[in-house]
């Protein structure tokens, strides 16, 4: 559910409506600035999104096409065709292939785009044998220690690893049973996973990669990516049932050391990942060399997806929230919606039951949609939601702050004037009220001196 801010936010502006004194936000479209510099290379028809996708087109196309389906949207085919048409002849999907008639460079081939496309093309269906071709691909391409690198020949590291198992799962494959020199995804991701001789406030966090003495250190985007895998699940992640007690940290009785289990596994990390949230104000932090900290939308959505698929929706709700007040800003990207932040967030809202129509004040299925090829149907509620307010679907709402900092519980500039201003008219209404009641004291007190003069009225807040 949204949090008391948002809800109290939508109560004041209610009011301030009704007081004829309230001013609408700023409406912004989804086209791209006339400054926005052009791609440098050529974006095809089917490809959602405006910016160069060199370096994420197939990863966005997956996750932009997993969302619509979440939200019955029936996309483009020229849509998937396109990115079906991007698989190599191996079975693998790299970054993004300009020229589809020219053979793959197999060692640029992106294990997180094939296992993206691998989970997009199974949710939709329909598409068996290059699925099919993308997990023979993954399977060959695992490394000795169970994991799997960014691409083929690299160091394992605990997001590539994750993402493999998500898409074992997805297509129904066992990761347990997906074995390279005896050790599964499982040990792979058991590998990267902080047990009990880290610090207390590490364990159950994964990182990315041990360093150069061999060491774990914590990783937020890592613990958040892999622990979907570790919670057994992939994408798209369903609402389900919270469980009835909290994330628990591993059992460290007994001076117990090495990796965490792997039936405690989802666990410890999903209690990492609700401290590590607290810490954060309901939102994960990155800090780049050279740069203040800043909140890190991408790993907070993985974050909360992770949460709900180990059972901890009510954990994840609060970021969830922070989320929807908040996201607008990362999903405008410079030549107009970013389609990988605008399809994540409606996994988000999917998974923990909130509004993908009214995420925050924004329709991000309307957002979605409008960044790419017009789909081949949509649902009632899509063609309603647009044709209602067809304006609100490309703007933030009213508990958007359309900034990185959310110090006030996701009230935009608008809401907080809006509360300035309930206040100078209930105010005003309240000492009118006073000087009447006053007046009319006055006048009982002078027909009947010789009553007790009653007991002034408790002013409002005070209990009665």
């Amino acid at each position: 559910m949204l949090s008391a801010a948002v809800r109290a936010g939508a109560v004041l502006a209610s009011a301030v409506l009704l007081a004829g004194t309230a001013a609408a936000p700023a409406l912004a479209d989804d086209t791209a600035s006339p400054e926005a510099s052009p791609s440098a290379v050529a974006v095809p028809a089917g490809l959602y999104g405006k910016d160069d996708p060199t370096y994420d087109g197939v990863w966005r196309q997956s996750l932009a096409l997993l969302a619509l389906h979440t939200a019955e949207v029936a996309p483009a085919d020229e849509a998937v065709r396109w990115l079906v048409g991007q698989q190599c002849e191996d079975g693998g999907w790299p970054s993004f292939r300009a020229d589809t008639e020219a053979d793959c460079t197999a060692a640029t081939e992106d294990s997180n785009a094939t296992a993206l496309a691998v989970q997009a093309l199974t949710a939709l269906g329909g598409h068996t044998t290059a699925a099919a071709k993308g997990v023979t691909w993954i399977r060959r391409h695992q490394n000795s220690d169970g994991g799997w690198s960014y691409n083929p020949g690299g160091a394992s590291d605990a997001n590539s690893t994750g993402l493999a198992v998500n898409a074992l799962i997805a297509a129904g494959a066992d990761p347990a049973q997906v074995r390279k020199r005896g050790r599964s995804g499982y040990d792979g991701l058991a590998s990267f996973q902080l047990g009990c001789d880290a610090p207390a406030a590490q364990r159950g966090a994964f990182a990315y990669q041990p360093g150069k003495s061999g060491g774990l250190d914590a990783n937020d985007f890592a613990s958040a990516q892999a622990a979907l895998a570790a919670a057994g699940s992939a994408l798209p992640v369903a609402p389900v049932t919270r469980r009835e007690q909290p994330a628990a940290p591993p059992s460290c009785k007994d001076g117990a050391k090495g990796a965490v289990p792997q039936r405690q596994s989802a666990e410890a990390a999903a209690h990492f990942l609700v401290q590590r949230l607290a810490d954060g104000k309901q939102r994960l932090m990155q800090t780049l060399p050279g740069a203040d900290p800043a909140p890190d939308y991408n790993a907070t959505s993985w974050a909360v997806l992770s949460l709900v698929a180990a059972g901890h929706p009510d954990q994840a709700s609060d970021a969830a929230d922070w989320l929807a007040g908040n996201g607008y800003s990362w999903m405008r990207g410079e030549q107009g919606v970013n389609p990988s932040a605008a399809a994540t967030l409606l996994l988000v809202a999917r998974a923990t039951g909130l509004d993908p129509y009214n995420f925050g004040g924004s329709n991000v299925v309307q957002m979605l949609i409008n960044s790419g090829p017009a789909p081949a149907a949509v649902p009632s509620a899509a063609a309603s939601a647009a044709s209602a307010a067809p304006d609100a679907t490309l703007a933030p709402g009213s508990s958007v702050t359309g900034t990185d900092e959310d110090e006030n519980g996701g009230f935009s500039p608008v809401w907080l004037i809006a509360m300035v201003l309930v206040v100078l008219v209930g105010g005003g209404v309240f000492l009118r009220l006073n000087r009447r009641n006053g007046a009319t004291a006055a006048r009982a007190a002078a027909e009947a001196p010789e009553q007790t003069t009653p007991a002034p009225a408790p002013a409002p807040g005070e209990d009665r």
